[in-house]
């Protein structure tokens, strides 16, 4: 079954091109890893909630953006695997340091329960 690595995380704004950059020197990885699809989204319309939102979520500054991304996989196993070698693998070493803070990223795995196109 399908299942999705999603991430929420604060990026500072002026990071926005680096973010990009780093995102996509990434995606080689996860890809020979067994990622299908890897979606990376800047907010450009995030409300500010009262109760919650996404803002209060990541601890987001007011020079940060929210951006939320997703890694697309076919499996849970899949996509466990591939963590495990991200750990291990001494290239990764040449990503450098991540363009925002990454104690205040959050993620998780996902099954889907509806899909509709």
């Amino acid at each position: 079954m399908t299942y999705y690595s999603g991430f929420l995380l604060a990026v500072p704004t002026e990071n926005k091109q680096k973010y990009i950059d780093h995102a996509r020197m990434a995606w080689p990885y996860f890809k020979k890893w067994g990622a299908q699809r890897m979606v990376e989204n800047w907010g450009v319309d995030v409300p500010h909630g009262k109760v919650t939102d996404f803002y209060m979520a990541t601890k987001a500054k007011e020079d940060e953006t929210i951006l939320f991304s997703w890694i697309e996989w076919s499996d849970k196993d899949t996509a466990d695997a591939a963590y495990a070698k991200m750990m291990s693998d001494p290239d990764m070493a040449k990503m450098g340091d991540m363009p925002f803070d990454g104690m205040r990223m959050m993620w998780g795995g996902f099954e889907p329960v509806v899909d509709e196109s």
